[in-house]
């Protein structure tokens, strides 16, 4: 946390503020909770079955598959996914707990080895290698061999579930003693899906291969890379020996994440398909994928920007503007990018008056939505998420958001459950 001394009154004015500053007091105790929490791990809890969720994006919504998977077995206290929030997540582990599942992230490099030694899984997950953290590691080898350490790790006994699709995951296979399976799309992995059919805001259903007999499911999530968290999750389950037909009707009843994929109706019959929380680049073009197989009237896309774009930004954001112009009727650009993006979308035949720029506000984006949206219209609504585009649909379903902060990089709450969301700022002074 970047806060200094100076900070703290005005942190203790807000309720945020104070949820920042209890924060940033439990960050500081990482060096003595990553060691007791160690300790935990090898004397109290070592007969706790540990499966660690790691990779680039999809991290979230595998580790709720993987707590579907294993059901009332499963450790559910999850928080945030790096620093003292997973050491305190491995000290809330029960020695009665059969299974715990824990999602680990990075923001730098040299650090999954220390979470690696604190937890010792004995299931790692990868589910990919992106860009996501292209500024602090620089490239996709150094994040690759960063998020390898907790495949690493791994005993004889234990099992990586590797995505086979990501050559950047499967390369992992080779540093590892423990078993490797091997899940995706293609045919060649260990539990693999065909027949794919997406069936819009409804999910997507498929042929599940390599745990046993071939099953037929119907999932609720959306969009075909939707299918790898249940993969993951099915594959965890199988290799751990527990019955696959109760792990599979609950992963075929396993809800979309909040700002993953998310369909949210309204009352005005509009969705919005909710994919605010975070942008990488792999994840936009995702959406984009997911937004072109859908049928709908009329198809509006609120953008938001990039996070660690790879690479010089104009050309990022023109590509995506021109993949724009093929697929929705309209866009709504919140941010400073309206011009790369404009000048992609029109190259690709989109006319000049159906691209909005809403600037940097969250409400006035919010404010120009519901103006043009009719009934029928099919939303996407994506962006990084320190511009908490989240906001947008809280507005539509009639939340009173007085929020307008262009910037929020706070991490420990979400818009929806933010107690400054109908407060606002006026009056206050911002700690961001």
């Amino acid at each position: 946390m970047g806060y200094r001394l100076r900070d703290i009154p005005n942190l203790i004015r807000t309720p945020l503020g104070r949820k920042e500053l209890h924060y940033g007091v439990r960050h500081r105790l990482w060096f003595l909770l990553s060691r007791l929490a160690k300790l935990h791990r090898e004397k109290i809890v070592a007969g706790t079955r540990l499966v660690c969720v790691v990779g680039s994006f999809g991290k979230t919504t595998t580790v709720q598959a993987v707590i579907a998977a294993l059901g009332e077995r499963a450790h559910q206290r999850l928080g945030l996914n790096c620093w003292s929030h997973v050491a305190e997540a491995v000290l809330r582990i029960r020695p009665s707990d059969p299974y715990a599942v824990l999602e680990v992230g990075i923001d730098g490099p040299d650090q999954m080895a220390g979470y690696a030694r604190m937890i010792h899984p004995d299931v790692t997950i990868v589910t990919s290698v992106g860009t996501e953290h292209h500024r602090s590691l620089g490239s996709l080898s150094v994040t690759k061999e960063e998020k390898s350490h907790m495949v690493r790790i791994l005993a004889e006994g234990a099992t990586a579930v590797l995505n086979g699709d990501d050559p950047n995951v499967r390369w992992m296979a080779g540093e590892t003693r423990a078993r490797t399976v091997t899940i995706g799309l293609d045919e060649k992995n260990d539990v693999f899906a065909t027949d794919i059919v997406e069936e819009g805001t409804r999910g997507t259903s498929f042929h599940m291969h390599g745990v046993g007999k071939p099953r037929s499911m119907r999932v609720r999530l959306v969009g075909r890379h939707m299918i790898y968290p249940i993969l993951a999750a099915a594959a965890a389950a199988h290799v751990e020996g527990l019955s696959m037909d109760p792990v599979l009707h609950a992963l075929q009843n396993l809800a979309p994440i909040p700002g993953r994929i998310q369909p949210v109706a309204l009352s005005n019959g509009v969705t919005l398909l909710r994919d605010d929380y975070k942008s990488s680049l792999e994840t936009v073009h995702a959406a984009l994928d997911v937004l072109s197989r859908m049928a709908a009237p009329r198809k509006i896309a609120v953008l938001g920007e990039v996070s660690e774009p790879p690479g010089s930004q104009g050309p990022i954001y023109r590509e995506i503007g021109n993949r724009l112009s093929g697929i929705v009727d309209q866009a709504i650009v919140v941010g400073g990018n309206f011009q790369p993006y404009a000048a992609g979308a029109t190259r690709g035949g989109m006319p000049r008056e159906r691209l909005v720029n809403a600037g940097k506000s969250v409400l006035e984006a919010a404010r120009l939505l519901g103006e043009t949206m009719r009934e029928g219209d099919l939303v996407l609504i994506k962006g990084r998420d320190t511009q908490r585009l989240e906001r947008i649909s809280c507005v539509l379903v009639g939340r009173a958001v007085r929020c307008n902060l262009d910037f929020c990089p706070s991490r420990i709450t979400s818009c929806d459950c933010c107690p400054m969301l109908e407060r606002g700022w006026e009056g206050r002074r911002r700690i961001f």
